[in-house]
């Protein structure tokens, strides 16, 4: 299934249509809860980022989105990317909106598929319609906060030992970050903290249909680390680590 993609400023008819509930659901219902992305999903926010939100559209139907952001990198306190992945850099973006401050970077935030149009180039489409889009309005360089696909069947596996687990080819086994490697992109470093999400005991049980009996770490499906758990507090953490790749425009 071959993909037309549009940004969302070309087409803004297709806005509500990416935020249907098949493409809500690809994510665990706990990752629609980290307060970080208000700054880029709340509507105000997103109007300014149009540009940057496409939409995949097969048949008349969107069954495909991505989203990315741009940011101002190479600045001061700005020489590394952040340990805080994801999450920093959807809040250096706002602070670079809310300081008039030009952006020269751009990182990818998602590529989400429905099980219909995934495989056939459809992510890697995406990520060139990134590039073009970085190109188009002079940024220098593109990069990606990586969620591993298979990460989450090893949750308490390390980031750093998952990584480094190859094939014979020595590209990494997890599959997405195969692909970005794939297309060129290169490793640069684990972002620890990628995303946040904190909720009281009664929210992780509505999010995950589980009841917590214990403190302590717990497994919990689709989540790439374990969340912990404090029945004496009541609320429970999760920090996720990505993986950050820069690829080459």
């Amino acid at each position: 299934m071959a993909l037309e993609i549009f940004t969302l400023r070309e087409r803004p008819d297709l806005r509500p249509l990416i935020f249907c509930s098949e493409l809500q659901s690809v994510w665990p219902e706990f990752m629609q809860h980290d307060a970080t992305a208000q700054l880029y999903f709340a509507p105000s926010m997103f109007d300014r980022y149009l540009d940057y939100a496409f939409a995949g559209v097969a048949g008349g139907t969107v069954v495909a989105r991505a989203f990315s952001v741009p940011f101002a990198f190479n600045i001061d306190g700005r020489t590394e990317l952040p340990d805080g992945g994801w999450d920093e850099v959807i809040r250096w973006a706002h602070d670079d909106q809310l300081t008039g401050r030009a952006p020269n970077a751009l990182s990818a935030l998602e590529i989400s598929l429905l099980p219909e149009a995934r495989g056939g180039g459809n992510a890697l489409a995406f990520l060139d319609a990134m590039k073009a889009s970085a190109k188009a309005h002079g940024l220098a360089e593109m990069f990606a906060p990586v969620r591993p696909n298979q990460k989450h069947l090893q949750p308490f596996v390390p980031m750093r030992d998952y990584v480094a687990t190859v094939g014979a080819d020595g590209f990494p086994t997890d599959s997405w970050l195969r692909t970005h490697l794939r297309a060129g992109a290169r490793l640069v470093k684990i972002a620890p903290y990628s995303m946040t999400v904190v909720g009281s005991i009664a929210d992780w049980s509505r999010w995950t249909g589980m009841s917590f009996d214990r403190s302590g770490e717990v497994s919990i499906a689709g989540a790439l680390a374990p969340v912990t758990i404090s029945l004496e507090q009541d609320y429970a953490v999760y920090v996720e680590p990505n993986v950050w790749v820069r690829h080459a425009l």
